[in-house]
Order: structure tokens, then sequence, then C-alpha cells
């Protein structure tokens, strides 16, 4: 070879060399682009997930125990459940108080009326009919309407619907109810220990605490109950000494 071939030789081979070295440098300039880009990409997402992760951490805590809203409707309902204890303590309260008042009323009436009764004191027949059922505690008698033996602490007089009842002995209302077997009841205490029902009324103008005398009006005799819808129109007849049925009859002339 020729200084001429070895001259050619050397220029081509440093033009390949070239050639070589710029396209290495292009792919490691594309590299450090690539790898650049990459870079940055990857902190600023680091950057906005430390952003989002900082922005919670102070929503969190922003939130403090003055923040947090109580149940009001339990808090409301538990309330109502103490004023309604207490209220219904307050009622159960006043009823004994007005039961005890009306007891006290009814003593300091029969104290102030002078009402008096004993084993010898006597009774009037308080309606126009005759016994239809007996005083008996001793031993059963027979019920028609309810077709059986039993004890019978009063005495069943028979009546007329609407005639006119008159207190058997002066005595001060102490109670008027209405039963299922007696229907409107009015008790009279005559004193001493001493009380007498009358049962199977209606359009009693009487109240508790008022002073009734000896034949003066309690009521007027009403449709049967049920009890006794065989025996018919009736006054139911009761006296106690001390809460314990006695004998009407006792207690009655002739």
């Amino acid at each position: 070879m020729n200084n001429k071939e070895k001259a050619s030789f050397w220029k081509k081979r440093s033009a390949a060399v070239a050639v070589v070295i710029c396209f290495v440098a292009v792919i490691a300039g594309i590299g450090t682009y690539t790898f650049r880009n990459s870079e940055d990409k990857i902190k600023q997402q680091v950057k906005n997930a430390q952003e989002e992760t900082k922005g919670t951490e102070e929503k969190s805590q922003s939130v403090g125990t003055s923040d947090i809203v109580l149940p009001e409707q339990e808090a409301n309902t538990s309330d109502t459940e103490e004023d309604t204890d207490e209220n219904a303590t307050d009622n159960n309260e006043n009823t004994a108080d007005n039961n005890e008042d009306a007891l006290q009323e009814t003593e300091t009436s029969a104290s102030t009326y002078n009402v008096w009764f004993d084993e010898n004191s006597l009774l009037e027949w308080p309606a126009s009919g005759a016994t239809l059922i007996g005083y008996s505690m001793d031993q059963t008698v027979y019920f028609p309407t309810l077709e059986q033996y039993k004890y019978n602490p009063a005495i069943i007089i028979g009546g007329q619907v609407g005639e006119e009842i008159g207190a058997a002995a002066p005595g001060i209302v102490s109670n008027i109810e209405q039963t299922a077997q007696t229907g409107v009841t009015v008790t009279l205490d005559m004193g001493n220990g001493y009380t007498a029902v009358y049962g199977q009324l209606k359009e009693v103008p009487l109240q508790i605490g008022d002073y009734v005398g000896a034949g003066e009006l309690i009521g007027y005799v009403s449709e049967p109950t049920k009890y006794y819808s065989v025996e018919g129109a009736n006054l139911y007849f009761e006296v106690q000494k001390d809460g314990v049925p006695v004998n009407p009859l006792d207690f009655m002339e002739g």
C-alpha cells in the first residue's frame, strides 16, 4: 500500500470513527434528556403527594373538640324522659294529696255536723219495695240472675226505676263511684266507724263531703245492672262497721 492509499484509508477510518462518536453522543443526549424528564416528573408527583398529605393532616388537625356536634335528639329525649318521670311523680303525689285532703275534709265535716251512729241507732227503710235477697254472711243464698249461691253482704230491696231514694240515717258523702255490679254507688259516713252503701242509683245530686240528713235525697233507682236483671229494679243497701259488713235489719224496727 502506497502512501496515497494509506492516507485515504486513515481518512475514511477517521470519518467512520467520527460518525460513531456522533451517534453515541446523540444517544447519550437523548438518554440524559429522558432521564432528567422522568426524574422531574417523579419529583413533581412526590411533591404533589406531599402537598395532599399535608393538606389532609391540616384539615384533620383543624377539627377540634369544639367542632364535635353532640346528638341533640338523644339529649332532648333524655330530658323528656326525666320530665315525664318528674311529672308522673308529681301527679302521683298530687293524687295522694287530694285523696288525703278529701278524707280529712270528710272527717272534718262529720265532726262539724256531729254525725254519730252506734249499735243502738235506728235506720229508716230506704226504698219502697220488699227484700228480694237478704243479708247472709254465715251461709250462701241464691242469686236468680247469676243462678248460683253466694254470700250477700247487703240487702237487695225491690223498687221502681226513677224512685227517689232517701238516706236511712244522717251521714257525710265519703265516696261516689260506679261499679259493674252495683252501678252508681254512694257511701255515707254515719260516724263512729259506721257507713251505709247505696247502689243501683242514677242522677245522684251529691258530691264528696256533702251532708245528707235522714230521708234526704241520695239519688234515684236505676235500671238494674246485668248482675240483677232477673231480680229487676232494686236498691243495693249495705251497712258496714269499720269496713266489715253487718246486717242492716239489725238496725231497723219491725
